[in-house]
């Protein structure tokens, strides 16, 4: 409508002309001439004040009934200029129209309106370092929707917060429309991806004690330079300057200076939208000593001494060795079973005589005991298999240590990701606590199978496969195999852990290896015997403390030899061969291997 004016408006501002201009007469010729004018004006408005149908024009997808409902007009109601331009704005609303206008034929209203396209596709053009995938993602219009401009505009927004993230400040973005047939348009976002922005230089103001070279060694963003060209760190994130608030915030603290503070920070895109320039206000402050220090445990049978601390009166503040010491003054508390018990620290601050006293105040906390153990996580792996690792049982007293042992031997198995945690979490009484292990499961089979070729054995292949969390009961099986022309073996083997529930483990191998030993005369191959090996061997370990274990195996081979008759049969040959073998036999060989020779001679 934008750029006409409503029929309704065109007719009130040509009744409103005429009655003026009759007043205008009536000043002339008498006011009864001028009154019953203005009455004929206003009497066909009268009439036209109350709509007597509504229809809809213009309309592809939408029904007329939908149209009308989006409007407050209604057949046989008043109406109005401003009820009019009202409806307007509500079709505009929808977002389902480019263009509406309602003519007005004496009553009878006609809503004119052109719909908006429906999107065919969305194309995206110029995109090289961000996949379309991980764009996609985050584009809200999408293939058979309506088109609105509002939509495309927030889209282009996500794009580029997109590339900002990873760091690209100077992308572009400029949506297209390509209109098709059947009301329907095709969308093009035509991306200028630009380089990546770069920190050229940070600068700290107001820093005395350190130099600039120093905090910067402390910050995880770098600047830009010859030597870290292929550095992460140079490209300028957000999150980093927050970081690196942090950081140089750390850093004071431990030399002691207490009452340090960023001011400011500050990152300046540079005009070419290249290079960030990032500035830190700083103030130091004083540096602390060490004060008085004291320790005040309410707990009844923990009572932790002043010499327990680590640090002494009169060193320098050091806010890390503090959180460190209330870390490890919680955790004796908790090998005492009192596990929520808490430690503040108060801090006396003297400016004057630049001191930092402190005491720490262990609250009163009751002794609790673990009413149960729950396990999140696994699908595979059986619940016996993780609980049997827990050195803390239902029922037992807390203890801390006891659970972050548990912990550990839960994460030796192997069986779960490095995220292992177990969760302290109160139970259904003051004095109660139940411990949550939350695993997350990993891939546990391995799979070998290899290649090659050899001059001498020509080709040789290679195969194992091992599963060490069997059926989900930490049991082991493996299995490998290996051929060639002149050797072969087969292997086996089943490691139980935990026999019939005890802690106990017994496991056992079975082997055949086939070998085909051989010389070469004149660069003719002669086999000079071969071996047959098959046995087995069998193993127990047993826990003898916390720490320490003892394990044993038997093995039983046996082994069949035999001679090439072409090369060792005949007398002189023999017997050279059965010295050799009885002094082979005197370094540890084959018995039997001697046994054949002396026979034979």
């Amino acid at each position: 409508m934008a750029g006409k004016v409503s029929p309704v408006k065109q007719r009130h501002t040509t009744h409103t002309r005429r009655f003026a201009a009759s007043l205008m007469v009536g000043t002339a010729l008498g006011l009864p001439s001028a009154v019953a004018f203005a009455q004929d004006v206003a009497a066909p408005v009268a009439a036209a004040s109350t709509i007597r149908s509504i229809a809809v024009s213009g309309s592809q997808r939408l029904e007329p009934d939908t149209i009308r409902s989006y409007v407050k007009l209604r057949a046989g109601a008043a109406y109005s200029t401003e009820s009019l331009d009202q409806a307007i704005r509500d079709l505009f609303e929808t977002e389902l129209f480019q263009d509406v206008q309602i003519r007005d034929n004496g009553g009878d209203l006609i809503i004119e309106v052109r719909e908006n396209p429906v999107i065919n596709r969305i194309v995206l053009d110029g995109n090289k370092r961000l996949k379309e995938d991980k764009i996609n993602k985050e584009i809200k219009v999408a293939p058979r929707q309506i088109f609105t401009r509002s939509k495309v505009r927030a889209d282009v927004n996500r794009i580029i917060e997109l590339y900002r993230r990873q760091g690209r400040f100077g992308a572009t973005v400029e949506p297209k429309m390509v209109m098709l047939d059947q009301n329907r348009v095709d969308v093009v976002f035509e991306i200028t991806e630009g380089p990546k922005s770069k920190v050229r230089q940070i600068n700290i103001i107001g820093n005395e004690k350190f130099k600039d070279k120093k905090l910067r060694g402390e910050m995880a963003t770098k600047t830009t330079g010859l030597t870290k060209v292929f550095s992460s760190g140079t490209s300028y994130d957000a999150d980093k300057l927050q970081y690196d608030q942090s950081k140089l915030r750390q850093f004071y603290l431990t030399k002691g200076y207490a009452d340090f503070r960023v001011i400011s920070a500050v990152a300046e895109l540079t005009p070419n939208k290249r290079d960030f320039i990032i500035t830190y206000v700083v103030e130091e402050g004083e540096r602390y000593k060490f004060g008085d220090i004291g320790v005040e445990s309410e707990l009844r049978d923990f009572k932790p001494k002043v010499e327990a601390i680590p640090f002494k009166k009169g060193e320098w503040y050091n806010a890390k060795t503090v959180e460190d010491t209330v870390e490890s003054l919680t955790e004796s508390a908790g090998l005492f079973g009192y596990a929520f018990a808490e430690v503040n620290p108060n801090f006396e601050r003297d400016k004057d005589a630049r001191t930092m006293s402190m005491t720490f105040n262990i609250g009163d906390a009751p002794r609790v005991y673990v009413e149960r153990i729950d396990i999140n996580g696994n699908t595979v792996t059986q619940d016996k298999v993780v609980r049997r690792e827990f050195r803390l049982a239902e029922g037992d007293a807390f203890n801390s240590f006891q659970v972050k042992r548990s912990s550990d031997r839960i994460q030796s198995l192997g069986f779960f990701q490095e995220k292992l945690e177990i969760e302290q979490k109160p139970g259904s009484a003051p004095d109660r606590i139940v411990l949550e292990a939350n695993v997350e499961e990993k891939n546990t089979g391995e799979l070998q199978l290899s290649a090659g070729f050899s001059s001498l054995e020509k080709f040789i292949l290679s195969f194992s496969i091992r599963q060490r969390n069997f059926r989900g009961k930490g049991q082991e099986l493996r299995a490998g195999i290996n051929y060639s022309n002149y050797s072969k073996s087969v292997e086996l083997g089943f490691t139980e852990p935990y026999l019939f529930d005890r802690n106990i483990a017994l496991g056992v191998d079975i082997f055949r290896r086939d070998y085909n030993s051989f010389n070469f005369i004149n660069n003719n191959r002669n086999t000079t015997y071969q071996q047959i090996t098959t046995g087995g061997q069998a193993r127990v370990g047993i826990p003898l403390t916390e720490f320490w274990s003892l394990a044993g195996r038997y093995g039983l081979n046996y082994d069949e030899v035999s001679l090439d008759k072409q090369t060792f049969f005949f007398q002189w040959g023999l017997r050279s061969v059965a010295r050799r073998a009885l002094f082979v036999r005197r370094g540890g060989q084959p018995h039997d291997v001697v046994a054949r020779l002396q026979s034979c001679v």
